[in-house]
C-alpha cells in the first residue's frame, strides 16, 4: 500500500478524496514535525515513533575496500504496538 492507495481507503469513510487527502497530509505531517522536534509519537494499538541518536562510525566502501567515517545523526525509529503486531501474526 503507498500514500494513494491509504488516501482512496480514507475517501471510503469521509465525503471526499480531497478531504482524505488533507486528512492523511495532516496526520503524517503532525508526526513529522513532532519527531523533528525531538518528542516521540505514540499510537495506542498501533505503535510508537520515536528518533534515536546513531554514533559516529568507521564503515568501508565495498567497491573500493577505502575505510570512511560515517558521520553521527538522528534517525527515526518505529516500534509497534502489541495489537499491530498481534492483528499481523
Amino acid at each position: 500500500m503507498n500514500k494513494t492507495d491509504l488516501v482512496s481507503k480514507v475517501a471510503e469513510v469521509v465525503a471526499t478524496k480531497k478531504e482524505a487527502q488533507a486528512a492523511v497530509d495532516t496526520v503524517l505531517s503532525a508526526i513529522t514535525d513532532s519527531l523533528a522536534a525531538g518528542d516521540t509519537v505514540t499510537l495506542v494499538g498501533f505503535g510508537t515513533f520515536k528518533t534515536v541518536k546513531r554514533g559516529a562510525r568507521t564503515g568501508r566502501n565495498p567497491q573500493t575496500g577505502k575505510t570512511l567515517e560515517i558521520a553521527a545523526r538522528t534517525a527515526a525509529k518505529f516500534t509497534p504496538g502489541k495489537a499491530l503486531k498481534d492483528a499481523v501474526n
